[in-house]
């Protein structure tokens, strides 16, 4: 993946700017991760500084939950962010998706992937308990609210919606 910083990919300087607000428990994010993610991603349009592409959190699927999966899922991945694995966390935690609420996403199935990515365990631990990236997951929602995202995934080209909970189908 050229160029990673983070949640995002490509030249920050980049005339087209691809924001997708997501929840890793929604279907359609899941499904959007896995088929359209990576034809933006690897294309020559990342690589060549063309598009700069941002990730950001809309962990809203737990909202009226007792348990709240898409906030600690969030919350797992920023702290993977901290040693430099985000995107490999995000690919792990759409590649063990089990549905919306299901208490798959439970702590300890979330620590599991750190640990099958060889984080150091003890400062995953303490970042995640602490949910010491509440307030920039928090920051993503609220941009979402102010750009009006009703679902996930929603993807935005230079700050215009494409289509809320856009996913497009690739004919073979």
């Amino acid at each position: 993946m050229p160029l990673a910083d983070g949640k995002a990919v490509g030249d920050p300087n980049a005339p087209v700017v691809v924001e997708v607000f997501s929840d890793f428990q929604c279907s359609a994010c899941k499904r959007f991760a896995a088929e359209a993610e990576p034809l933006l991603l690897e294309s020559d349009y990342v690589a060549n500084g063309q598009v700069y592409f941002i990730f950001r959190h809309f962990p809203f699927l737990d909202d009226n939950a007792l348990v709240k999966e898409s906030d600690q899922a969030a919350n797992a991945s920023m702290c993977a962010l901290e040693q430099g694995q985000f995107w490999n966390y995000h690919d792990m935690i759409y590649a063990n998706w089990a549905g919306e609420n299901t208490g798959a996403f439970s702590d300890k199935f979330l620590l599991s992937l750190a640990d099958a990515l060889e984080l150091n365990m003890t400062d995953f631990k303490a970042c995640f308990e602490e949910n010491r990236y509440a307030g920039q997951i928090n920051q993503d929602v609220e941009l979402g609210g102010q750009m009006n995202v009703t679902g996930t995934p929603a993807v935005f080209v230079n700050g215009q919606a494409v289509a809320p909970g856009f996913v497009p189908t690739y004919e073979n």
